[in-house]
């Protein structure tokens, strides 16, 4: 497959000297650019799934009338944090 381009981001020459003290001495800032659009994608796809599961668990609390307090969910995930300390 044929590579593209992503359009140049124009930036302070103060933030980009940032950006190229925080690299590590293997990386350019290209690959550090590219790896942080890449972590920044699946962030965003975690977001958008999460805002589903959300949307999906409401119509199903609809649907079925059955509705859980808030410190019904804090005690289950406390107990649920509880466990998980114990193994």
């Amino acid at each position: 497959m044929k590579s593209a381009t992503i359009p140049a981001l124009r930036v302070e020459p103060e933030f980009r000297r940032t950006v190229e003290q925080s690299l590590h001495s293997d990386e350019t800032l290209s690959s550090f650019t590219k790896q942080a659009l890449r972590e920044h994608i699946k962030r965003r796809k975690l977001q958008d799934e999460f805002v589903v599961r959300g949307l999906a668990s409401g119509n199903k609390a609809r649907k079925s009338g059955e509705y859980y307090s808030a410190e019904e969910v804090l005690a289950g995930l406390d107990s649920m944090l509880a466990n998980y300390e114990k193994s």
